[in-house]
């Protein structure tokens, strides 16, 4: 594995078409954007932020990204930082905010949406929807019945055109 390499663990609760509160059941459309130097001073790991987002952010080989809701969009819900490969999106890290993880979350569906947004990006860049990450080994299975992925050995994985197809046409509906 390369050195440097992080192992994903997020969990796809739930393919929602937005995001939904665990405790209302109400679903919020949901947008994502580029995540900014100002969002920076709410996603620390003082605030419970696993991964150090400053640093994603300082790398110009990654593009960075931010889930919120529609009309809340000062509240990051969840961050995505990818590299676009030549024939492939990488993702390089997955996290949802502190208050979406766990047993008690606020929200589900926010990784979902996120790994939908690679493959947007994906289909967007000529990638016909490859995305490609690596998994800690006790959630491999997971990501193949979630978002039908497909182990390619080791801990890497790889999320085919098909796949893709149903994310992004489950999260985006242009």
């Amino acid at each position: 594995m390369a050195k440097g390499t992080v192992l994903l663990d997020f969990n796809v609760d739930d393919l929602t078409n937005s995001i939904r509160n665990t405790v209302s059941g109400d679903s919020f459309p949901t947008i994502v954007t580029n995540l900014t130097k100002t969002d920076l001073k709410n996603v620390t790991k003082k605030q419970g932020w696993n991964f150090d987002w400053r640093a994603e952010l300082k790398n110009d080989r990654l593009e960075v990204y931010k889930l919120t809701i529609t009309n809340n969009p000062g509240i990051v819900q969840g961050i995505i930082s990818v590299s676009l490969e030549p024939d492939h999106i990488f993702m390089k890290l997955l996290e949802g905010a502190p208050f979406n993880v766990g047993k008690n979350k606020l929200y589900e569906g926010v990784a979902g949406n996120l790994v939908a947004y690679a493959c947007k990006l994906s289909f967007m860049n000529g990638y016909e929807g490859f995305v490609a990450f690596s998994a800690k080994t006790n959630l491999i299975q997971h990501y193949e019945r979630t978002l039908g992925a497909y182990h390619f050995g080791g801990h890497k994985m790889i999320i085919p055109t098909e796949s893709s197809r149903k994310l992004v046409e489950r999260y985006f509906k242009e």
